[in-house]
């Protein structure tokens, strides 16, 4: 059974999701954007230390509250570290009042079908089990769609509802995540194929789910999913837009919240004082904010 009070911060909070759940295969890239070169650490070891020192930076800001950051999606290495010796999701929900959600994919397959499903998740079961004992309220799960292609779509939506009821099976609220690739020519189309998709599913769904999209090329075209009975919140991700385009866009999309992960760190800088730090960081908050809440 879900922890009521986060569903509600979820449903009814005015704010967004703070995606801080890049895994070891972008980590180098996050930390380079930070300021932090592959030259600085040797290993993973060294390199996941940085990374969640680069996140606990993040939490612990003044800026990073629940009054505009309602939860925050994490890393496994993440969830199994401490802030201050204070376990990860129970210092972001005591301490920031930010609801904690867990990454669970284990990246994509090759493409077919023009889209990525995801690869299997060995011990998953396992995985959320630790998930509820360290106070996780939902989890995320990420696959691509890079055509409009009805097969390929047809496959991702059913492959994520087919985890997103192991999920939550397990008490946890599933953040179910087809991204379409927003450089794609038939990125509309997909679109269409793709929502048509999931309120088909969600007519066998039992309680509720959260969805985790790209920005859609027409506004409110997301409306049916933000206002179906059984989704608590509709959140987007980025993209790869910059958050000024992302903000931009989010804002024309009433319901939708963010879930940015690289516009919400973009500026961060190892180098900075944590005066400059907070200040840059409150400015992307406020911003991504905003947007969410229009």
């Amino acid at each position: 059974m879900t922890n009521a009070k986060m569903t509600e911060q979820v449903r009814s909070g005015r704010g967004f999701i703070a995606a801080l759940d890049q895994s070891g295969g972008s980590t180098p890239k996050a930390l380079k954007l930070y300021g932090v070169p592959e030259t600085a650490y040797s290993g993973e070891e060294q390199m996941f230390d940085m990374i969640h020192a680069m996140r606990a930076r993040i939490i612990k800001s003044p800026a990073f509250t629940g009054d505009k950051v309602v939860g925050a999606i994490l890393f496994e290495q993440t969830m199994d570290r401490t802030i201050d010796g204070i376990p990860t999701a129970t210092y972001l929900w005591e301490k920031r009042g930010v609801v904690p959600f867990l990454k669970i994919d284990k990246g994509l397959e090759a493409e077919a079908d023009g889209v990525q499903l995801m690869k299997p998740i060995p011990g998953l079961d396992a995985l959320l089990e630790r998930a509820v004992k360290a106070g996780i309220f939902g989890t995320k799960e990420r696959s691509v769609v890079n055509a409009a292609n009805p097969k390929g779509i047809a496959a991702i939506v059913a492959q994520q509802f087919d985890l997103g009821r192991q999920v939550a099976a397990h008490g946890l609220m599933p953040i179910l995540e087809p991204e379409v690739t927003i450089s794609i020519a038939d990125k509309a189309e997909a679109e269409a194929i793709l929502q048509a998709e999931i309120l088909k599913a969600l007519d066998g769904w039992e309680g509720q789910l959260m969805l985790k999209l790209s920005l859609p090329t027409v506004p409110d075209f997301y409306l049916p999913l933000v206002n179906h009975p059984k989704v608590l919140k509709v959140v987007a991700l980025s993209g790869g837009h910059s958050r000024d385009e992302a903000n931009k866009i989010l804002a024309m999309n009433h319901g939708i919240i963010a879930s940015f992960s690289r516009a919400l760190s973009e500026g961060l800088s190892a180098g900075q004082s944590d005066a400059e730090f907070d200040t840059v960081l409150k400015g992307a908050i406020d911003g991504i904010h905003a947007a969410s809440i229009t």
